[in-house]
């Protein structure tokens, strides 16, 4: 029997309920699959905050490096948002991957048929995206900070504060995360786009440059490239003529935030953030913590069940369990099962809560 160490960080908001859910479908798949597993759980985020003062202890990272993966629900809320900008809770998220050594972020989004009436898109058609996105450099990383100017701008008003954040790319760091864009487009359809801003930025530039040097060694793969401004349009315009995607830190952000939107709901959409060969993964679920809708039994738990399954895929190895929850959550939809953010007007459609979710997926699982 395979025994893996799982790290979990419940986090704040609706993360406890998520990853709650999460963990009873991977022990179901695990003793269906002959796998054991051991969780561990520690503090990140707002809840950290509240008991250590700091959103990422040390025990926490520590606690992560010596785990085989890590599964996270979401972190922050309104609750800190005047914490000191240093200490709030997303530098957890920043602490863990740059601690982790974890530079690519996986994104699949994926258009479910039976979801398509809870698409923003007419017809949709079918989806199927994989968005890579570097993680550990560009302006989430770059130096930044602020000063008063007394300089007077063009119609005499005075600049006072002025903020900076830097945008700073290696090439080192483009060239892995382009060379794993290429290596995951040769296992799908062959075709990968690089989104930039490379009729302004210099970064953008590097990129393509980097990009039009790999790709010598990748003769099967169609590489295009498009401005992240006329990339938002053609997602939306086209978004089934996409197949991989690789970007910056920032641009990746928020382009995979309107796949999730156009897939029907941010609420199924799963992520990976991958480093080298050995590293422990981190594995969450795309959207924040939604404060809002906590405790209430309003929340989706299929993007977290999402990213379990891609925790067993992509860094314990195990592809039948991964198999096993996939199919079984394509099986919830299918037989109508929705949460409150992917109802629809369908008359075979069974209105559920975040408990009966899980117990779908579950029970799908026999099935």
């Amino acid at each position: 029997m395979s025994s893996y160490k799982i790290a979990v960080i419940r986090g704040d908001g609706i993360g406890p309920e998520i990853v709650g859910a999460a963990i009873e479908v991977l022990n179901k798949a695990a003793s269906m699959c002959g796998i054991s597993l051991e969780y561990r759980e520690y503090l990140a985020g707002g809840c950290a905050i509240d008991s250590c003062g700091i959103p990422l202890p040390i025990e926490t990272l520590e606690g992560c490096k010596a785990s085989d993966a890590v599964l996270l629900g979401a972190v922050g809320g309104p609750k800190w948002d005047n914490v000191e900008p240093s200490r709030r809770p997303e530098r957890a998220l920043l602490g863990l991957r740059s601690g982790l050594g974890l530079f690519s972020n996986l994104r699949p989004a994926i258009m479910f048929r039976e979801l398509s009436s809870a698409s923003p898109l007419k017809d949709p058609g079918d989806v199927d995206i994989l968005i890579v996105r570097e993680l550990t450099g560009g302006m989430y990383f770059g130096e930044n900070g602020s000063y008063e100017s007394s300089d007077i701008l063009s119609d005499g008003t005075v600049k006072g504060e002025v903020a900076f954040d830097t945008e700073s790319y290696s090439e080192g760091e483009i060239r892995r995360i382009v060379k794993q864009a290429f290596e995951l487009a040769m296992g799908r359809n062959k075709k990968l786009t690089l989104v930039d801003k490379a009729n302004v930025l210099r970064t953008s530039r590097l990129w393509r440059s980097v990009a039009n040097e790999i790709r010598r060694d990748y003769p099967e793969v169609s590489l295009d490239f498009l401005y992240v401004d006329n990339c938002t349009m053609q997602l939306i315009s086209r978004p089934s003529s996409f197949d991989v995607i690789v970007t910056s830190n920032m641009f990746g952000d928020i382009i995979s935030d309107e796949a999730g939107e156009i897939t029907g709901s941010i609420g199924m959409l799963p992520s990976a953030s991958l480093g080298a060969p050995g590293t422990p993964g981190l594995f969450e679920p795309i959207h924040g913590s939604a404060p809002d809708i906590a405790g209430t039994g309003k929340a989706n738990p299929l993007a977290t069940i999402l990213s379990a399954a891609m925790m067993l895929r992509w860094s314990l190895g195990e592809r039948a369990a991964a198999d096993l929850i996939e199919s079984a959550v394509r099986k919830a939809i299918s037989a109508g099962y929705r949460t409150p953010d992917i109802m629809g007007n369908g008359s075979g459609e069974i209105h559920v809560d975040t408990r009966a979710m899980t117990d779908a997926v579950i029970l799908m699982m026999n099935k």
